[in-house]
């Protein structure tokens, strides 16, 4: 029997070295080899999804003392949950796109929706297909070719997104209800407004960001998007594309120097959302001059 391969790695080193627990990835995402033959998938401390990438492969799945055979298709995923391994036999070499998921975020996520204590647990799953679950895949795939240009914030709401998706799927129960959604107090939003002007240029994460607002993370995005009509994620990308926007007419700094100071990776990710957003390249701004409408926090639109 052997061992995954070596790329598995385990948990980040952060989570040994005292590091805040609001800095650590809420999701992240490996492309692994997988061995053909027996082996066992090492145990991990978070939930991982395993995305089949690829041609069909005929495998058996084993977990505690239900053993399941079956082929795998592009795109459909199991569910192995923290702290458990599965055994596996692989017909051939294949591909696994494995996202892993930390535990804290599922179960408040699951406070969130109302499912009380059992929302802390994910069920072991084989050969599941579902359209947003591998969509979220993907975009985290892309991610990580790029370098992460979308930053924390981006990949945050994308752990978001999919931690609500497997518990809805799990518990047959949709991500939203009949309760009104009410917006983000008007103090509790300015300290938080005031705090993303203040760390624009840092890789800002969503925990961050709710325990500025003294909320739980799953409860603090629904309250900021009332506030604010938009995501989170979607309201640091504008006022980082005003920032940059207001650097490129004051002149003389190299675009470097404002996407740093604007809080993009770089030069080519600030043009791209940019574009994205004003419809025109750093080069355009510039030639457009000061007397160009900006961009405006408009707290209190509607959703």
């Amino acid at each position: 029997m052997s061992d995954r391969p070596s790329c598995y790695p385990g948990p980040p080193a952060a989570l040994l070295s005292g590091v805040d627990p609001r800095r650590l990835p809420l999701l992240d995402v490996l492309t692994s080899p997988v061995p053909s033959g027996l082996f066992n998938s090492p145990v991990d401390g978070r939930h991982v999804l395993c995305l089949h990438v690829g041609d069909p492969v005929p495998v058996t799945y084993r977990v505690g003392n239900h053993e399941r055979k079956g082929v795998r298709l592009n795109g459909q995923y199991c569910v192995v949950p923290a702290g458990s391994s599965t055994r596996w036999t692989v017909s051939r070499p294949a591909t696994s796109l494995l996202l892993r998921l930390t535990p804290l975020l599922l179960r408040d996520t699951g406070e969130a929706m109302g499912l009380g204590s059992r929302s802390a647990e994910l069920d072991p799953a084989i050969h599941i297909r579902d359209a947003q679950v591998e969509r979220i895949g993907w975009m985290m795939q892309a991610e990580d070719h790029d370098g992460y240009p979308g930053g924390r914030l981006f990949t945050d709401s994308l752990a978001s997104a999919l931690a609500a998706r497997l518990l809805a799927l799990q518990t047959r129960k949709g991500t939203s209800d009949d309760r009104p959604v009410h917006a983000l107090p008007a103090w509790r939003l300015r300290h938080v407004l005031e705090y993303i002007e203040a760390h624009l240029d840092e890789d800002l994460t969503l925990a961050e960001l709710a325990g500025v607002a003294g909320f739980s993370l799953s409860h603090f995005k629904p309250l900021f998007k009332k506030a604010t009509g938009m995501p989170v994620h979607r309201f640091v990308l504008e006022r980082r594309v005003e920032r940059a926007r207001l650097r490129l007419l004051e002149g003389g700094a190299t675009l470097t120097d404002i996407a740093l100071e604007a809080g993009f990776a770089h030069p080519s990710h600030m043009a791209r959302c940019m574009r994205r957003v004003l419809g025109l390249s750093p080069s355009q701004v510039r030639a457009q001059g000061p007397g160009e409408p900006r961009l405006r926090v408009r707290p209190g639109r509607a959703s």
